[in-house]
């Protein structure tokens, strides 16, 4: 923060309009928002943040408190505040907008009213409208966030939703009913195939259906915004919409009939804003998203699979997003990113997605010329598409979109002299759609050709071409001329420094210096004690440097080429209001670039894994079976050694698998990966096996881990019994059930109970494929019960000084507890290890009660002793006489301790034949 900075920072901080201000917006901020005060001081900017606010920005982004001032006080009485800089101030409120689901208000204020403070851009995790070109810049959307309204209505029988939702930033709209259960499951699912970031509701706190709807919307990390009820009235809907979509035919359309989603939609466009900006008119599309297309994930499962990089990721390869993504273009990998969280349920389109990978894994040479020439050079067409309908591109725009036009028939032509099994696939998804497109462009390619100077691209400049007009033709020769003495000036200082032209000394033109000269920074001494030049920089590029002449030629071109864009500013608005109507056309191109470079970044992912990847076959009895399966993540982390695992499922007689064994042994891994596969089946994707018959699953649900969600204020236990209650009512027989350590939130015995009885429900009941991770080794006898349960254990090899976790699933029930073991190779007390064998046995022979189930008396029943029922009975008689003989001794409780101890002595010798006689007891005194 400069002087000046600190001066206006101090001035505006003790200044009490200033102050009466604050209180007045701070007093209506919401919980989640984060408000920014901007100052200008010239032409720079920057901003500043109180209260809460500020003591945020000092952890969040200078990790540190000395930054903070207070006002009006000292640290405990007044008003923290703290200064940040435009450009950390971007960075902060990006990542609060897209990672933290932050709502940002910026306030500023008239340069004749110092306290006149008013809001003057907003945004949200769902709106980005406003921030697009200031947070984002040049930088392309890898994520496109959406934002969603809910309105509901519901009686005795069921329970309906409408929604509509939108992406303000590609410009599309969904409007959508469905039915739903009474914890909203199919919402969560909806909400996460859409992507949503944010979602408006009725702000009705005494609603107890609402209440359950917010705290789905938790669980999925969407930010909340609560309304009025009276923004869902759907009056100006129809006159709305037709604005929007340019559609005179709307009300004819199906999603009309569905009259809850439209109140959505009314309320999603007054939130919005869009019909108050013209540049919407006409752009929107309509989509209606049918749940049922695509495979359901639960908000655990896309945790628990590691589907979506989060801030906790240490490699981009430890979440499945990250290490299918090769892709080379921003549009490649929004899409993938969607079909992560949109699987497919058609078999059909699911082979047709395997067919394209498969001739692309085949077909080396088009691979690596689509990677390594094709489509690095493609944009972001939809956001250049955006900028186009918002008036705010350029001719560079412009020329960018020509360049691309030009290499489309050399892609053309690299998928057409493909002849494999496929291309028959290939040439209608990608070639024949690719020709209508360069068709479709060749007016594009005309229009710019003649009117643009594409000899001054090369300098990045972007011009109109100097034939249209006298005055630009005179310019544009000035500006040649000074060309000509400014490649002069680089030979005579190449000449001075002794330094070779383009090689070691090159020219360049760049926005901020204009013409400069730059060399590798092994020769900046080269400039020692040369007076005549000035450094401007140094980079990692090298040191850029300038010198008077060259400084006085460069302010001269920029004046004449200021000048030449002034004078031809209307012919460059006209062209680029022409280019913009070739939009659709650069749309329906963006869709087939994004989709060519996602499958060639799965055939990429696909050879280059540790070991390759193969094609899954889709069964038709719907068995699910894996040979040598991997994790995919794990297995190219670096020092992992990954131990492969079969997994054979099927609905006669392993349609439910429990699996047990001792901690970090690779349960929870084994689990999981079965999950992960499934689902990169599912989008097309090759999977990491040696052979893959794979089935069609309509949802994958998943409870995984123990973690509190304390901040949500939910317990570890409520979120167990939450999560799992909403599997129990949305899974159906097609679903895959992924269950890790169950009822470790609660005590040992009410634990094992809800595991024994979710287990035998979803088994029973259900009758879906099901994965049941467990410490309770007890669970493994509901194999006895039903046929199609098996157990399954992760191996351990064991020696009285040592254990190994081997990592392979094998068949069977863990025929040993590791905890006790584990705590003897730690050195415990002998005494602990004892009296932990001793309670264990305990615990594990608690006996039966009234109300147990059937299978927890199976439980009980079991024995830990090996002796027989004739036995355990003689042994007790055996305690019983002891125990009567001892207490007929007389004067027993005024006898001493060595009186007592003689007395037992008696006693025991008289008992010992039958003591030795009788295993049982012999048992019994062993474990004492």
């Amino acid at each position: 923060m400069t002087y000046e900075e600190k001066d206006i920072v101090d001035n505006t901080s003790y200044n009490g309009g200033f102050l009466t201000k604050y209180k007045q917006i701070s007093n209506n901020k919401e919980d989640d928002c984060i408000q920014f005060f901007e100052h200008t001081n010239g032409p720079s900017v920057f901003y500043c943040l109180y209260g809460d606010d500020a003591l945020n920005a000092a952890h969040d982004v200078f990790k540190t408190t000395t930054v903070l001032k207070y006002i009006c006080g000292n640290a405990k009485t007044g008003i923290p505040s703290c200064v940040i800089s435009k450009i950390n101030a971007m960075n902060y409120m990006k990542d609060s907008l897209l990672n933290k689901q932050k709502k940002i208000e910026i306030y500023s204020t008239a340069k004749n009213s110092p306290n006149s403070w008013t809001l003057s851009k907003k945004a949200s995790p769902g709106n980005l409208q406003n921030f697009e070109e200031e947070i984002f810049g040049t930088t392309d959307f890898s994520v496109s966030p959406v934002i969603c309204a809910i309105k509901v209505e519901s009686n005795n029988k069921e329970t309906c939703i409408g929604i509509s939702y939108a992406d303000a930033t590609f410009r599309k709209m969904g409007i959508t009913e469905f039915l739903d259960n009474d914890i909203y499951s199919n919402f969560e699912s909806f909400c996460i195939q859409i992507n949503a970031k944010e979602c408006l509701m009725v702000d009705d706190p005494l609603n107890y259906e609402l209440k359950k709807i917010r705290d789905v919307l938790s669980r999925c990390d969407i930010a909340i915004t609560l309304v009025k009820k009276q923004k869902f009235n759907t009056k100006s809907i129809e006159q709305d919409l037709r604005f929007l979509t340019n559609d005179e035919n709307i009300t004819s359309s199906p999603e009309f009939e569905k009259k809850l989603a439209l109140s959505a939609c009314a309320c999603l466009l007054d939130y919005l804003k869009l019909v108050e900006d013209d540049s919407n008119m006409g752009v929107y599309t309509i989509e209606s998203h049918e749940l049922s297309q695509y495979m359901r994930l639960d908000a655990s499962a896309v945790r628990a699979l590691n589907l979506i990089e989060t801030s906790e990721d240490h490699s981009k390869t430890m979440c499945l997003s990250g290490l299918l993504n090769n892709c080379k273009t921003t549009q490649g990998t929004r899409l993938l990113k969607t079909f992560l969280k949109q699987p497919l349920k058609n078999a059909n389109e699911i082979e047709m997605r395997y067919n394209i990978v498969e001739e692309l894994i085949e077909n080396t040479e088009l691979r690596q010329s689509l990677q390594e020439e094709h489509l690095k050079r493609m944009p972001d067409f939809k956001r250049i598409g955006k900028k186009f309908q918002r008036k705010t591109a350029s001719l560079q725009d412009v020329v960018r979109i020509y360049q691309v036009i030009q290499d489309l028939p050399l892609l053309k032509s690299s998928l057409e002299a493909d002849d494999g099994k496929y291309k028959n696939i290939i040439e209608e998804k990608f070639i024949k759609p690719i020709g209508e497109i360069i068709i479709d462009l060749e007016k594009y390619s005309e229009l710019v050709e003649s009117t643009i100077d594409l000899e001054a691209t090369e300098d990045h400049e972007y011009l109109i071409k100097a034939d249209f007009d006298e005055d630009l033709l005179k310019l544009r020769q000035e500006m040649k001329e000074l060309l000509v003495e400014i490649n002069a000036e680089s030979e005579r200082v190449a000449e001075d420094l002794g330094l070779e032209l383009n090689k070691k000394l090159k020219l360049e033109n760049n926005s901020m210096y204009g013409y400069h000269f730059r060399i590798p920074r092994a020769n900046q001494r080269c400039l020692n004690k040369k007076s005549q030049y000035m450094e401007l920089s140094t980079q990692k590029a090298g040191v850029l440097f300038t010198n008077s002449r060259l400084n006085i030629m460069n302010e001269q071109y920029k004046f004449k080429l200021e000048e030449y864009t002034r004078n031809s500013s209307a012919l460059s608005k006209e062209i680029i209001n022409i280019a913009g109507t070739y939009c659709k056309a650069l749309e329906t191109l963006d869709d087939i670039i994004s989709q060519i470079d996602v499958f060639t970044s799965f055939a990429h992912i696909s050879v280059n894994a540790p070991i390759p990847y193969i094609r899954p076959v889709i069964s038709d009895d719907r068995s699910f079976k894996l040979v040598n399966a991997r994790h995919p993540c794990l297995e190219v982390q670096d020092d992992v050694n990954f131990i492969s695992n079969d997994v054979d499922m099927n609905r006669e007689s392993r349609m439910f698998q429990i699996i047990t064994g001792p901690n970090m042994g690779g349960k929870s891994t084994y689990i999981r990966q079965i999950g992960v596969i499934a689902l990169m089946a599912q989008i097309g994707c090759f999977v990491p096996c040696d052979e893959a018959k794979i089935c069609i699953f309509d949802s994958i649900l998943a409870r995984i881990g123990a973690g509190d969600c304390q901040y949500k204020g939910v317990s570890t236990f409520m979120s167990e019994m939450l999560e799992t209650a909403s599997i129990l009512k949305s899974a159906t027989q097609n679903s895959l059930i992924i269950i890790d350590e169950l009822g470790r939130g609660t005590s040992t015995y009410d634990g094992f109970g809800l595991a024994w009885a979710i287990s035998e429900y979803i088994a029973k009941k259900i009758k879906c494929y099901c994965l049941f991770a467990t410490h309770f080794h007890e669970l493994t006898l509901l194999q006895d019960q039903l046929s199609y349960v098996t157990n399954l254990h992760v191996d351990a090899y064991t020696t009285d000084t040592s254990i190994t976790l081997l990592y392979k699933v094998v068949e069977g029930t863990c025929d040993q507890s590791f905890g006790i073991h584990v705590a003897e190779l730690a050195d415990f007390p002998k005494d602990v290890i004892k009296l932990s064998k001793r309670k264990a046995a305990e615990l594990e022979d608690f006996s039966t009660s009234s109300d147990t189930t059937e299978g927890q008396q199976q439980i009980k029943k079991k024995k830990l002793t090996t002796c027989s029922r004739e036995e355990i009975e003689n042994g007790n008689i055996i305690i019983k006489q002891y125990l009567q003989e001892f207490s007929k001794i007389q004067n027993l409780k005024s006898m001493t301790k060595d009186e007592i101890d003689n007395a037992l002595i008696k006693l025991n010798s008289k008992y010992e034949n039958d003591i030795q006689g009788n295993s049982f007891l012999r048992e019994i005194i062993e474990q004492l």
